[in-house]
């Protein structure tokens, strides 16, 4: 694990999307973090000791999804899949799939096996099953505080941890979509799906894929935005956690499922639709799904 000592840095962004609002001081102790997101190797090893069985490898229970037809609540998990041309990009249904049998076992579904990936980020886990490898290892997950304030390396006041541009001079700095999504990628950085571990520079605490490839859990629940700290400009948040377990359901309507703060974007990230490839970037993430694009790596903290 890589030494963090922690200090105050700018939390947020008021540039990209509301979630992130408002860019604001925010103070860590130190930790020790994970230098690249948990492999399939890694979490192989996790289940053969222990025998865990993730989610996706679990039946739903009808009784918790109402309304749910009988026929999906089979085991699985949500696998990406390419439309085969332009579409609407608010309907995101269209390219994500609820295939039966896909675990992380199998993480580019059917016919894909882990061992042939066995040092790219484990997917296809849910919550649980990122806590359970963090509690087997001695490890929490990080709050989103510790988490942005890794990815920020020791940067402030641009958009990347690297810099302005997100590919400053043609160089790919993390594995994010090229082209139009979510039809057309031209795999310019190489990558069509995960990437192996430390394909591309660490930032500046020697931290890799903090940036695309895949999403990765928190311990904080989500919430709408970042407290309102602009009329407080002498209080520094200090460890900062999100907002009540209550507050992070879906307002939208179906199960109340609650939700957890996902950071870092994925290699489904793109100009052209989800700009979530910053360290400031946040997402909603329901606790219950797993996903072939989210990830996630653990922290230890100071007594």
């Amino acid at each position: 694990m890589v030494r963090l000592e922690g200090g105050t840095f700018h939390m947020g962004s008021d540039n990209h999307y509301p979630e992130e609002v408002p860019r604001h001081p925010v103070r860590v102790h130190g930790f020790w973090i994970d230098p690249a997101p948990v492999t399939n190797r890694e979490f192989a090893e996790f289940v053969e000791a222990t025998g865990h069985v993730t989610a996706a490898e679990i039946a739903p229970d009808p009784k918790d999804y109402p309304g749910a037809l009988p026929e999906m609540c089979q085991p699985g998990s949500l696998l990406f899949t390419p439309t085969e041309g332009p579409v609407d990009l608010r309907v995101w249904s269209q390219w994500w799939r609820f295939e039966f049998g896909v675990t992380w076992r199998n993480p580019q579904g059917p016919g894909s096996d882990w061992q042939d990936m066995a040092d790219h980020p484990v997917v296809h886990v849910a919550f649980a099953d990122a806590h359970a490898y963090a509690k087997w290892a001695g490890k929490s997950l990080p709050t989103e505080a510790e988490w942005e304030y890794a990815a920020w390396g020791g940067a402030d006041g641009t958009e990347f941890a690297w810099g302005t541009e997100l590919e400053p001079g043609g160089e790919h700095h993390a594995n994010v979509w090229q082209g139009q999504f979510p039809w057309d990628n031209t795999c310019a950085d190489g990558f069509a799906r995960t990437s192996p571990i430390g394909s591309y520079p660490p930032n500046g605490f020697g931290l890799s894929d903090m940036i695309g490839n895949v999403w990765e859990w928190t311990d904080d629940w989500f919430r709408a935005r970042h407290p309102d700290v602009a009329d407080k400009p002498c209080c520094v948040p200090e460890n900062p956690r999100g907002g009540p377990k209550s507050d992070s359901h879906d307002r939208c309507g179906g199960p109340p499922i609650p939700r957890k703060v996902v950071k870092g974007g994925s290699h489904l990230c793109a100009p052209s639709y989800c700009r979530r490839y910053r360290p400031a970037a946040r997402h909603p993430q329901p606790i219950d799904t797993s996903t072939s694009h989210i990830g996630f790596r653990c922290v230890k903290r100071d007594a």
